[in-house]
């Protein structure tokens, strides 16, 4: 089947192709850089482990080491994911040099210490998102905004506020919103003798962030939150409630953001993406896939992330309310594959979304005609979305399916190879 015949069985449905490309074409998804090096980043010793929760599995050769080798490699990824990426850096991805005075720590982190990065977006017409790095550090103690060591709370709130000052920076240089999302892995291991106190600190540890000035409309700090991390099983400071009710009862300076992988087995964040947009005008997304935890695998074609999309296109989220970024690191497979497979698959249950008679499945629900609309929906599913795709990807000049991953390889082979 040829794309000319895909679009006449979509448009008998009331579906125009064109607008769905075109629209798909202009949305914006954020590219986290973590994938690349598997969350080392540049300001620490690489040959200590990750802390703070985070931990990456897997050994694959090829693991970015500096700057340069990070961006090559983004550079082979662009080559190979159709639409408007954005980059998505972690402040521990500062990259310093004689020029810009050295290293630094954390809190004296300055906007310089991220003009290469800057020069690289803008080569590239991208815009850029950016993250506090509250973990791998011997600043935890474990603790960080909720720690009851006062000098070690400032010295994380200062590192909050430098990044706020950062991603200020980022937003006028590249002529875009940026992003900013607080988290922490703070949390015990086994049960609290006090729970209520941390999350008090941690409150006052994120007003004392946010005093920092900003534009609100450029920069959108965010509170992610975490039902449990790896050592902190018991209690997260930064639950789901703490979180949403932090946004929500300062909406005039933050967002929520949902990470699909932070919550009970249970829970399906395509479900509250509608219960947030009822309530706030914009909200923050972090998509992975989560296998029985927050293992933060690579993005697939799956149910949920077509829910997820689904979500997104119906409650108007494309026009700037849903803000869209990955998050996942597999050390386990070649790491431009997973950054590709995981972009587009996210990419391809967008198009999924937008190819939907969304007026006709909510007509019949309204009518009460769930007979029709379990039929309609399922007819959806075997519909000729991979005609479409693949001429979305041909008009963003990017390889269509089957194409791309030989280029993976012979990049391997090249480059990734001759690392160690």
């Amino acid at each position: 089947m040829h794309y000319s015949e895909a679009r006449e069985k979509y448009m008998a449905l009331g579906v125009d192709t064109e607008a769905a490309i075109e629209t798909l074409k202009q949305v914006p998804v954020s590219l986290h850089c973590w994938q690349g090096d598997d969350v080392r980043g540049f300001d620490g010793d690489p040959s200590k482990p990750l802390t703070g929760g985070i931990q990456t599995t897997g050994n694959y050769p090829g693991r970015a080491r500096t700057p340069q080798e990070l961006m090559d490699d983004l550079d082979q990824v662009l080559a190979l994911i159709p639409g408007k990426p954005k980059m998505n850096l972690h402040a521990s991805y500062a990259i310093f040099d004689k020029d810009n005075g050295g290293w630094a720590d954390r809190d004296k982190l300055e906007p310089k210490h991220f003009e290469k990065w800057v020069q690289f977006c803008k080569e590239r017409g991208l815009g850029c998102d950016f993250n506090p790095t509250f973990f791998s550090h011997d600043k935890c103690d474990p603790l960080t905004l909720t720690s009851p060591n006062e000098e070690t709370r400032r010295f994380w709130i200062e590192h909050g506020r430098a990044c706020i000052r950062i991603s200020q920076y980022l937003a006028e240089q590249l002529n875009d919103v940026c992003v900013m999302n607080i988290w922490t892995g703070d949390g015990f291991k086994d049960v609290p003798g006090d729970r209520m106190g941390p999350r008090e600190r941690y409150r006052d540890s994120i007003d004392a962030i946010l005093a920092q000035p900003y534009d609100f409309s450029k920069v959108k700090p965010c509170v992610e939150s975490k039902v449990f991390g790896i050592g902190v099983e018991a209690y997260t400071a930064g639950s789901g409630e703490f979180s949403l009710l932090y946004a929500a009862m300062h909406k005039d300076k933050c967002i929520p953001l949902m990470d699909n992988g932070h919550y009970h087995p249970t829970e399906v964040v395509s479900d509250k993406i509608p219960a947030l947009l009822t309530f706030f005008d914009e909200i923050a997304l972090h998509v992975t896939r989560p296998i029985r935890w927050d293992s933060d695998h690579v993005v697939l074609y799956d149910d949920e992330t077509r829910e997820i999309a689904r979500e997104i296109v119906r409650c108007g989220g494309l026009d700037g309310r849903v803000h869209i970024a990955l998050d996942y690191f597999d050390a386990s497979i070649n790491r431009i594959s997973a950054w590709v497979t995981g972009y587009r698959n996210l990419q391809k249950a967008l198009l999924f979304a937008l190819l939907q008679p969304g007026s006709l499945l909510k007509r019949l629900q309204d009518e009460g005609d769930f007979t029709r609309l379990m039929v309609e929906q399922e007819q959806l599913k075997t519909m000729p979305l991979g005609e479409v795709w693949d001429e979305y990807c041909r008009r963003c000049g990017k390889p269509v399916d089957g194409e791309w991953f030989p280029q993976v390889l012979e990049y391997e082979k090249n480059v990734l190879s001759k690392r160690g």
